[in-house]
C-alpha cells in the first residue's frame, strides 16, 4: 500500500550529522518504494549556528527536493554550545511545530526523532495529522546530558524525565537505534511496542573511494607518505577528544604517523587551542566537511579513531561513523564500551581500547601502522560485515515493513 509518511527531524541535509544522514537516506528509500514522504525540519545551521549558504530562517518554507517534500520552520538559531541558547533552539522548533501543525499534511504515520528531546516530543502535538505516532530514540535524553555534565540533576531534569516516560507510553511504537536502549525504555513503559532499527550506511555512496581524490586530499594537507589515524565527527563534550592530543604527544617520535581531526562542535576551539599550545604538529584539524567528501576523507585515512568518554550511559551508544569506516575498509580503533565494541570485534573490523586511555590509543595506532596485513584484514572483514548487517537500504525497508504492520494492526 502507498503510505503518507510525515517525519519530524531537527537535522536534515545539507547538515551532515548522523540524524540528518539517517533520516534523509531512509526518506530516499521510502520515496523509491512509492510512498509520499514529508520532512519537517528547520533551516540548516548545525553545528556552528550559522545558516548554510542559500538558506534563510523563515517562518515556513515548503519545497520539493528529489521527490521528497521538505518543510523548514523557523527556529532560534544557536551554535552547538552553551546550554540556554541550545535549549532556546530546541524549544523554538517545538513551538513552531505547534503553530504550524494545521499546515502539515495529513498522513498515515508520523515519525519524530529524539534527541533533541523536544523534536521527539513534537510528535505528540503533530499526531493529530496522522493515524499513528512513532517515537524514534537515537540517544537517551536527558540521561546523556546529565552524564556529560551539561546539566545537573534537579527539578528541570526530573520534569523532562516525566515527559520522557509519558512520551514512551503515549507513542504507538518506539524505535530505538540500539538494543542497549531497550531496557531503559521498557522500565519506563512496560507495555509499549518497541522495535530496534539500527543505524547503517549507504553502501552506494560509501564504496571504494576515488584514489586520485584521496591522494590529492593527502597532498593538500601534508599527509603524503604518512599513516593517518582519523577522527571524523562532532567535537563535543561526550567525545573526550583530549585523548587524541595525549596520544599524539606519545607519538611525537613517529614522524610517519599523523592524527587527523575533522568536524565541528562545542569543544573544537578548545581542542584547537590546546593542540597549538602543546605544539602538536602531528595533529591536523579541519573544519566540518560536506557529506560528499566523507568517502574521500575515509579513503585518505588508514585507521578510524572512534571514541567516547568512559561513562556508563555510553555503553548503550553505537557511533554511526563505525559503519562508514567499515564500508570503506578503514580499520577502527574503538574507545567505546558496550554494544559498539561487540559489533567491531564481531566484525573483526579493528581494535578496542579502554575509553579515555591515551596510552592504549597510541599503542593501537602504532600496532596497525606497523602491521599492514592486519590493516588489510580488518578492512576486508569490516566491509563484508557491514554489507551483511548494516546496509541502510535493507534497514529502511525493514522500517517500512514495521510501519505497514503497525497500520494494518490499527485496521
Amino acid at each position: 500500500m502507498r503510505m503518507k509518511i510525515l517525519v519530524l527531524t531537527h537535522y536534515y541535509p545539507p547538515e551532515v550529522n548522523a540524524p540528518a544522514s539517517r533520516m534523509s537516506e531512509h526518506a530516499s528509500v521510502w520515496r523509491d518504494a512509492g510512498h509520499a514522504v514529508t520532512i519537517v525540519t528547520c533551516a540548516p545551521n548545525a553545528p556552528s549556528g550559522t545558516l548554510y549558504s542559500g538558506y534563510r530562517n523563515r517562518l515556513f518554507q515548503d519545497e520539493m527536493i528529489g521527490g521528497i517534500r521538505i518543510i523548514r520552520l523557523w527556529t532560534w538559531i544557536a551554535a552547538n554550545e552553551g546550554f540556554l541558547p541550545r535549549i532556546a533552539n530546541y524549544i523554538s522548533y517545538f513551538l513552531s511545530v505547534m503553530f504550524w501543525v494545521w499546515r502539515l499534511p495529513k498522513s498515515d504515520v508520523i515519525i519524530s526523532t529524539s534527541p533533541q528531546f523536544f523534536c521527539g516530543l513534537a510528535g505528540a502535538v503533530a499526531r493529530i495529522r496522522a493515524r499513528k505516532w512513532i517515537l524514534e530514540i537515537r540517544d537517551l535524553w536527558p540521561e546523556s546530558v546529565v552524564a556529560v555534565g551539561a546539566m545537573k540533576r534537579g527539578f528541570v531534569i526530573r520534569l523532562i524525565e516525566r515527559l520522557e516516560c509519558w512520551a514512551y507510553r503515549s507513542a504507538d511504537l518506539v524505535v530505538p537505534v540500539t538494543d542497549g536502549f531497550v531496557p531503559h525504555i521498557r522500565a519506563r513503559a512496560p507495555d509499549t511496542q518497541i522495535t530496534v532499527i539500527k543505524n547503517g550506511v549507504d553502501l552506494a555512496q560509501f564504496t571504494a573511494a576515488n584514489t586520485d581524490s584521496s591522494t590529492a586530499f593527502r597532498a593538500q594537507h601534508g599527509l603524503t607518505g604518512k599513516f593517518v589515524a582519523a577522527y571524523v565527527g562532532t567535537h563535543g563534550m561526550a567525545h573526550g577528544l583530549d585523548i587524541i592530543l595525549d596520544a599524539a604527544e606519545k607519538l611525537r617520535h613517529r614522524t610517519d604517523i599523523a592524527l587527523l581531526l575533522v568536524g565541528d562542535g562545542a569543544e573544537r576551539n578548545r581542542i584547537l587551542v590546546a593542540r597549538d599550545r602543546r605544539g602538536l604538529t602531528n595533529v591536523i584539524m579541519l573544519a566540518q566537511q560536506p557529506k560528499a567528501q566523507m568517502p574521500v576523507i575515509w579513503g585518505a585515512s588508514n585507521a578510524a579513531v572512534v571514541v567516547l568518554r568512559r561513562v556508563e550511559t555510553f555503553k548503550t551508544v553505537i557511533p554511526s561513523k563505525i559503519f562508514e569506516a567499515m564500508a570503506l575498509k578503514c580499520p577502527i580503533i574503538l574507545g567505546v564500551e558496550g554494544e559498539a565494541k561487540t559489533i567491531v570485534l564481531e566484525a573483526n573490523a579493528g581494535l578496542a581500547i579502554t575509553p579515555d586511555d591515551s596510552a592504549e590509543l597510541a599503542l593501537s595506532i602504532e600496532h596497525i601502522a606497523d602491521n599492514p596485513s592486519l590493516m588489510a584484514k580488518f578492512g576486508e572483514d569490516g566491509r563484508a560485515f557491514v554489507e551483511a548487517h548494516f546496509d541502510r537500504t535493507m534497514l529502511a525497508h525493514r522500517y517500512l515493513d514495521r510501519i505497514e504492520s503497525l497500520l494494518k494492526d490499527a485496521g
